[in-house]
């Protein structure tokens, strides 16, 4: 049976599309292989050619039963599902089918208070860190916010995905090719810090292991309370 991955919360604008993708993308390369489900009525499905993974049309619920039932069905899948934003109902039915939730925000105190909510709201979600500033000034400001405001959640909070700009290749209808390396390094991050929480090994059958970090995600990695980040926590 496939596990299945919400990326949900009230807010939007946290990057919850982006960050299904670059999740598929990452297990992609990994080996693993994916579908990216859409379920936001106010997006179009991209085109699925010169993707790593699979994409699902899921924008009614009937659609979602059915992809849902049928990823569950087959072995060695994942389903990523993006919730859309400011759906609580939606993100409430998302989060009693999920095996894991991810909550994306921001670095503004907006972002933070909202996705204090949501973890108080789903018990079981992780909170994300989206675009992450790389600035070393700015990333040390937005860690002492999350430490400040999240800090009894510490435990449940991921490693920051950091600001990519090459991340909007993978929102084209059509993706390019050649995508370059760090969008791959920072999916493949993600997926293996997700795959750590699901207990999904790589395409080998060996753990996710993370690779050394170098240039943009050194930086990523660098944080005030790098002892509350849940990469290595069981689901």
């Amino acid at each position: 049976m496939s596990p299945i991955i919400c990326i949900i919360g009230n807010k939007g604008g946290t990057g919850k599309t982006t960050l299904s993708h670059l999740l598929c993308q990452g297990f992609g390369l990994l080996g693993q292989r994916s579908a990216c489900v859409l379920t936001d009525t106010s997006r179009e499905p991209l085109a699925p050619e010169g993707r790593r993974y699979a994409i699902a049309d899921a924008r009614t619920p009937e659609a979602l039963n059915r992809v849902v039932g049928k990823l569950r069905a087959m072995e060695h899948w994942v389903g990523v599902v993006d919730g859309g934003g400011n759906r609580a109902d939606v993100d409430r039915m998302l989060d009693s089918l999920a095996d894991i939730v991810l909550l994306p925000f921001r670095d503004s105190h907006e972002d933070l208070r909202t996705v204090l909510r949501d973890l108080e709201t789903f018990p079981r979600a992780y909170a994300l860190p989206s675009q992450w500033p790389t600035n070393a000034w700015q990333r040390d400001a937005a860690d002492r916010n999350v430490a400040q405001i999240l800090g009894a959640h510490k435990h449940r909070i991921l490693n920051p995905v950091i600001s990519l700009s090459a991340s909007k290749l993978l929102l084209q209808k059509n993706v390019p090719d050649g995508l370059p390396t760090n969008l791959g390094n920072a999916c493949r991050a993600l997926a293996r810090q997700v795959s750590e929480i699901l207990e999904i090994g790589e395409a080998d059958g060996t753990p996710p292991t993370e690779p050394a970090a170098t240039g943009e995600t050194a930086a990523a990695s660098s944080t005030l309370v790098p002892e509350g980040y849940a990469s290595t926590a069981r689901h």
